[in-house]
């Protein structure tokens, strides 16, 4: 069994926009979990040489629960580009995120 959600939001007069996907899934005894996300946001620039743009930004995150048998990935990644099109400027920050979160079905037995 697969169960898919997937959501596409986007804001034309705050210049955002959000992807967003979960999957749930039961195979092979294992009972999986994933979710993705997308978020960009555009800003116009006059100067980009005054504009201080944010450091980029990574974070990973793996646990492991042998008693529950149990798994979990977390990552997240941030980072921004100028991007220019016709006469103007932009600052666009995105960022984008990863949780996986894997159950043993069978108690008695390791995660995958």
């Amino acid at each position: 069994m697969r169960d898919l959600l997937f959501r596409n939001l986007t804001s034309e007069d705050k210049k955002r926009k959000v992807i967003a996907s979960s999957e749930i899934a039961d195979r092979d005894g294992v009972h999986s979990v994933i979710h993705r996300h997308f978020a960009c946001v555009m800003k116009e620039v006059v100067d980009a040489s005054t504009v201080q743009k944010p450091e980029p930004y990574l974070y990973v995150l793996k646990e492991t629960n042998t008693k529950d048998c149990r798994q979990k990935f977390f990552c997240r990644m941030k980072g921004s580009i100028f991007a220019v099109a016709g006469e103007k400027i932009y600052l666009v920050m995105y960022m984008h995120s990863l949780k996986i979160s894997l159950t043993n079905l069978h108690k008695n037995e390791p995660v995958k």
